[in-house]
């Protein structure tokens, strides 16, 4: 094939140079040299030469060039029969390989065999570490590409603005400082594995409820300052792709928003890459092709025959085709998937002993131990020789991913009570489902310590009805308190969840989906192998009234039309904002030592601070910084603006740095001037260990 002669193309040549004074008739020779015509083409901008001497965008044109009309729109759309969730066809004669798309955001998803079973990005968001981050998104990369797949779904940032939305364990928080941090280093590590990343959904995709229909409207500095940061961060991150998303965006679909594909991500934000439709999220083809969108997916009923008939009417251009043909070709060389062709198969076996260590290290990390009543956990085996696991979460119906899109069919699981009953050791470990009360309480009545393992399920295309847990759940809770006051809960949640008899319990431990590895990650938290270092992406409210979202219009909306009042308070921001105290705010998380802050400095561009480990135990704290902007500025009472984990020995003492960019960090986003710009004035830095357990203040001028 003419791929195969890319790849040795000088020795190629010379062989067909020769063999061309060998043929003998004119015919041949012609069509031989058209052959060696072509290499020569090919070998301006295909291979690690043309790759060291070209940009991927110079590269690109090469090649756009010598592509017929037929093979540009062949491009800019998916085919329905594949064995992937999209396909772009391959054009062999140019060299351009099949595009593979696959769902991603907890492991290779479509019901794909053979994968890991990763923990949720809910669980990786709350280990607020950048290097798990990085990690996370090259593991799952590397998967895609053994499985074929050389475009990954994923990463997925949309903000938590609907505490109760089906897809939260997909997102990254509430937080669009936090949804960056996550989506740079995730995007960076899914394209360390020559697969492209594509980020999603664009835009203020933030619920399932009629997420089909609903017309969203949104101010535009609520839009550059809370949900498009993440966006901002995969493009600086070199993103290949941006999928948009189902709903309207000011009265527009965003698969034919001009405003937020051109105007938006392309124009003002710089995206250099392409923009695909959510399946069947394409309404038009004149509109939506003008309005920036690049790929049509999963089919080709606009972007196909209707779309040559829109160029043939003049009703679209030719350079508007070249221009999405440009961009699918430029992420295609810059990712590295023309030089580095696929070789993964769909039936590949793509885990190992090394990604089950991670996933298990992975959700460690995220697991957020929210309450610890006079030392509770870690559990020691020597004083506690009974131990009861109760709820059929821990056993009879693990929750360990949630569905969709984003589900995976996982190899294994390891459930909590198989973690805790292989880790306990000298304990005798004891399981009840729950689901006969009177059982279950029996068992408690006779056991040293009761762990009860409660969860709720989500999945993409309905929200939960409610912030509850099952009832059942709640209801065994608090029977089985009336006979054992020494109560452990572990909850399995896709994000906040209520928990009224959080009072009367000694210990909350939350893992939101923690994938295969669920029982010994959790095992290793329990009995204190693994320190808890997790910290809330989410706020957990009190009650289901108690969130930022007070009217129908704001969710679900009114006859389909939906608005974004609360504008920037989201989150942590609304709860400051109206002096609500939550249940758990965000950023929270304990851990088994203690750890002391001190020397706080602060200028506009750095702010420091000392920890110091002033308990028994090795432990890791991750250290926030939260920024108090002058009060004529118009932003919440503070902002997230830096966070650095730090690992520290019993007794000794780092410095956290938090550096800051004031053009971006110390900004606004001024509707005037459709741009950031700087704040001046008195600001305040402040460093804590939650947004609501701050331990240094400092002023500093900008």
């Amino acid at each position: 094939t003419l791929r195969q002669l890319w790849w040795h193309h000088q020795h190629f040549a010379i062989r067909l140079s020769s063999a061309v004074f060998q043929l003998h008739t004119a015919v041949e020779r012609v069509a031989m040299w058209a052959v060696v015509a072509a290499l020569a083409v090919v070998a301006a901008w295909c291979g690690s030469a043309a790759a060291a001497t070209y940009t991927p965008t110079e590269r690109a044109q090469t090649l756009l060039a010598r592509m017929s009309f037929d093979q540009k729109l062949s491009m800019v759309h998916g085919y329905h029969t594949s064995l992937y969730v999209g396909t772009v066809d391959a054009i062999p004669e140019l060299g351009i390989p099949a595009l593979h798309l696959e769902d991603g955001p907890q492991g290779v998803g479509d019901e794909t065999s053979h994968v890991t079973c990763w923990p949720s990005a809910l669980t990786v968001a709350a280990s607020w570490d950048k290097d798990m981050f990085y990690k996370f998104g090259a593991a799952t990369g590397n998967e895609q590409r053994l499985k074929g797949s050389n475009v990954m779904l994923g990463p997925m940032h949309n903000i938590v603005r609907v505490p109760t939305a089906g897809r939260n364990f997909e997102t990254t928080g509430e937080d669009p400082y936090l949804a960056a941090a996550y989506t740079s280093q995730m995007t960076k590590g899914i394209q360390s594995q020559g697969v492209m990343a594509c980020s999603k959904h664009a835009a203020e995709n933030n619920q399932e409820t009629d997420r089909k229909t609903v017309n969203v409207h949104v101010n535009e500095r609520t839009q550059y300052e809370i949900y498009y940061p993440g966006f901002q961060a995969a493009i600086d991150a070199g993103v290949g792709s941006i999928m948009c998303s189902y709903n309207k965006v000011n009265d527009s679909w965003a698969c034919e928003n001009e405003h937020v594909l051109q105007h938006d991500l392309k124009d003002t934000m710089g995206f250099q890459g392409f923009v695909m439709s959510d399946w069947f999220a394409t309404h038009s083809t004149v509109k939506a092709a003008n309005a920036g969108l690049d790929m049509e997916m999963p089919g080709h009923e606009y972007f196909g025959e209707a779309l040559r008939d829109a160029i043939a009417a003049g009703n679209v251009s030719q350079s508007c085709i070249d221009d999405k043909v440009l961009r699918i070709l430029t992420s295609m060389f810059a990712v590295g998937l023309m030089d580095n062709p696929q070789t993964g198969d769909i039936s590949a076996d793509a885990t190992s002993e090394e990604h089950a260590l991670l996933a298990r290290n992975l959700s460690a990390a995220g697991t957020v131990l929210l309450k610890n009543f006079n030392n509770t956990l870690p559990l020691d085996t020597n004083v506690l020789p009974k131990i009861a696991v109760l709820g059929a979460t821990a056993q009879d119906s693990p929750i360990i991913a949630g569905g969709g899109s984003g589900h995976v069919r996982t190899e294994y699981t390891v459930t909590p009570y198989e973690g805790i009953k292989t880790r306990a050791f000298a304990s005798t470990v004891e399981y009840k489902d729950g689901r006969i009360i009177e059982d279950a309480v029996l068992l408690a009545l006779r056991s040293d310590i009761v762990i009860i393992v409660t969860g709720v399920d989500a999945e993409e295309g309905k929200d939960r009805a409610s912030l509850q847990l099952p009832s059942h759940d709640d209801t065994l809770i608090w029977n089985v308190l009336q006979v054992n006051p020494r109560v452990v809960v572990v909850v399995h949640s896709p994000g906040a969840v209520l928990m009224p008899w959080e009072k009367e319990v000694l210990a909350v431990v939350e893992s939101f989906y923690p994938g295969q590895e669920d029982g010994n990650a959790l095992a290793s938290v329990l009995f204190g192998d693994v320190n808890p270092s997790g910290k809330l992406p989410v706020t957990f409210p009190f009650a289901d009234a108690q969130t930022p979202l007070q009217t129908e219009a704001q969710y679900p909306g009114v006859n389909l039309e939906e608005t974004y009042s609360e504008e920037l308070l989201v989150g942590y921001r609304w709860y400051d904002a109206k002096d609500q105290t939550p249940q758990y705010p965000f950023g929270h998380g304990l851990s088994y030592t203690t750890f002391e802050y001190a020397d706080i400095m602060a200028t506009s561009t750095l702010v420091q601070a000392t920890i110091i480990n002033t308990g028994s135990r090795a432990g890791a704290e991750v250290a926030q910084l939260y920024v108090c902007f002058p009060d004529a500025a118009g932003e919440p009472p503070k902002v997230l603006r830096g966070f650095e984990r730090v690992t520290l020995q019993p007794n000794e003492t780092a410095t956290v740095s938090f550096p800051l960019a004031p053009a971006k960090d110390l900004a606004t986003w001024d509707v005037l001037a459709h741009a950031f710009v700087q704040v001046h004035g008195t600001f305040s830095a402040l460093v804590g260990s939650s947004s609501r357990d701050i331990r240094l203040n400092a002023a500093f001028s900008n």
